[in-house]
C-alpha cells in the first residue's frame, strides 16, 4: 500500500521543497485480536499532522502520519463480532481502553491507556504493525495513521456510521468535529441565550462556531486575523467576525461585561490570556489548540476565585465517540450543522507536502485527499 511517512521533524518551509512527508510502498499489515483493516477512502490534514512535521509535537519517527479519516472495514481480527466487512467508518484518534479511570470516569477522551499507545506510536492492543519493506518499523500516528491505503486500528478507533453518508462529510467528524462541537457542547456547556467568542477559525473554531450557532438565542463572535476565515465564519452562522484587534470591541458591543464562553482554538497561551479577560463573572475559557511546550501562561490569579472565571483544557471535545459521531452526523443531516463549506478541495495524497504550507498559510480550511484511483 502507499502510505505517507515522516522520518525527521522540524523541516524547513516552504514544505514543497524540503518534502518531509514521503510516499512509500509498504506492506499491507493483516489485523490481529480486537483490531480492523479499513480502506481510507479519505483523509484530510490537520494542524495535528502539522505538529508533528514542524516537531512542536514529539513522536517517534519513522510514522505514518494522518489521523482524521473515514473508510470502509476491509478485513476483521478475531473477536471483533459487532461490524462486518463493508461497513463505514469513521476513526478516532483516541481508542478508549473502558477500564482506567478515565474511561469508568465517562471521559474515554482522555483515556490512559489509549494516550500510552498514542504517545508509544503502537495501537492499543499490541505494538506497532506497520513496516517497510526491508522490516523498519513505522510508528502509529495517533492510533491512525490515514495518509496510507488502508489503516490497521484498534476496534475502539473506528465508529460505523450509516452508508448515506458521503466520505467528503464524514472524513470531518473524526476529529475537527469531535473537538470543535464537543469543545462547545460537552466541556462548555453552551447553553441557550448565551454568547461565545471563538478565537482561530481553522476547522476546529469553525465548528464550533456551527455548534454554537444552532442554538436558540446565542450571540456567536468569531476572530481571526485573515478577513476570508471571517467571512467563512459568518456562514457558518456567526454572528459578528473581526480580527484580533476588534474582540474587546465586538464584546463590548454584543455581550455587555463579557461572554459566557470563550473558545480558544489557536494554540496560543497570549490569546489564551486576552480570552480570559473578556469573561463576564463566571464564564468560562475552553482551550482546545495546542501550544508548543514551552509556552506558558500568564494571567490574574484572583480573577478565578474572585470573578468565578474557569479555564477548561478540552481534548478531542470532551467526547465520547461512538454516542456524539452519529449525534452530529444527524445534525448535519438536519441542515444545522453546514460541515460542508469547511471542505476546501480534494486532492491526491502526492500533494501532501504543498499542502501543508496551504495549511500555514490559512488558504484551506479542510483539504481531503483521495487514496485510492476512482
Amino acid at each position: 500500500m502507499l502510505s505517507a511517512i515522516l522520518r525527521e521533524s522540524g523541516s524547513t518551509r516552504p514544505y514543497a521543497d524540503s518534502r518531509p512527508l514521503t510516499l512509500e510502498q509498504i506492506p499491507v499489515p493483516a489485523p490481529r485480536a480486537g483490531e480492523v483493516l479499513v480502506r481510507i477512502e479519505r483523509a484530510s490534514l490537520c494542524h495535528s499532522d502539522l505538529s508533528v512535521v514542524d516537531g512542536s509535537r514529539v513522536r517517534p519517527l519513522p510514522m505514518a502520519l494522518g489521523h482524521e479519516a473515514a473508510g470502509t472495514v476491509s478485513a476483521l481480527g478475531d473477536g471483533v463480532d459487532d461490524l462486518a466487512v463493508g461497513d463505514r467508518v469513521v476513526l478516532v484518534f483516541v481508542p478508549s481502553c473502558g477500564n482506567c479511570r478515565a474511561c469508568l470516569a465517562g471521559r474515554p477522551a482522555l483515556c490512559h491507556r489509549g494516550a500510552e499507545a498514542n504517545g508509544s506510536g503502537d495501537l492499543l492492543h499490541g505494538s506497532a504493525v506497520l513496516a517497510s519493506g526491508d522490516g523498519e518499523r513505522i510508528n502509529h500516528h495517533l492510533g491512525v495513521s490515514a495518509f496510507s491505503q488502508y489503516a490497521v486500528v484498534a476496534r475502539e478507533s473506528v465508529v460505523a456510521i450509516d452508508s448515506d453518508v458521503p466520505f467528503d462529510i464524514a472524513a470531518m467528524f473524526g476529529c475537527a468535529a469531535l473537538t470543535g462541537i464537543g469543545a462547545v457542547l460537552n466541556t462548555g456547556a453552551l447553553a441557550p441565550g448565551q454568547s461565545v467568542i471563538v478565537f482561530g477559525l481553522g476547522a476546529v473554531g469553525l465548528m464550533a462556531v456551527m455548534a454554537a450557532a444552532q442554538m436558540a438565542g446565542t450571540t456567536v463572535i468569531a476572530i481571526d486575523p485573515l478577513p476570508d476565515k471571517r467571512a467563512l465564519a459568518l456562514r457558518c452562522g456567526a454572528h459578528h467576525a473581526g480580527s484580533p484587534d476588534q474582540a474587546a470591541e465586538l464584546v463590548r458591543q454584543h455581550a455587555g461585561d463579557g461572554v459566557d464562553l470563550a473558545i480558544e482554538a489557536v494554540g496560543s497561551a497570549r490569546v489564551m490570556e486576552a480570552s480570559l479577560a473578556l469573561l463576564t463573572r463566571g464564564g468560562a475559557l475552553v482551550s482546545v489548540g495546542l501550544p508548543h511546550p514551552e509556552q506558558t501562561l500568564t494571567t490574574p490569579a484572583l480573577q478565578f476565585a474572585g470573578m468565578g472565571r474557569r479555564l477548561l483544557g478540552s481534548y478531542m471535545g470532551d467526547s465520547v465517540p461512538s454516542r456524539d459521531i452519529p449525534a452530529y452526523l444527524q445534525l448535519w443531516r438536519d441542515g444545522r450543522l453546514p460541515v460542508e463549506l469547511l471542505h476546501t478541495d480534494t486532492r491526491p495524497l502526492s500533494d501532501l507536502n504543498e499542502s501543508l504550507d496551504a495549511l500555514v498559510a490559512g488558504e484551506v480550511v479542510r483539504r481531503l485527499f483521495v487514496m485510492h484511483a476512482e
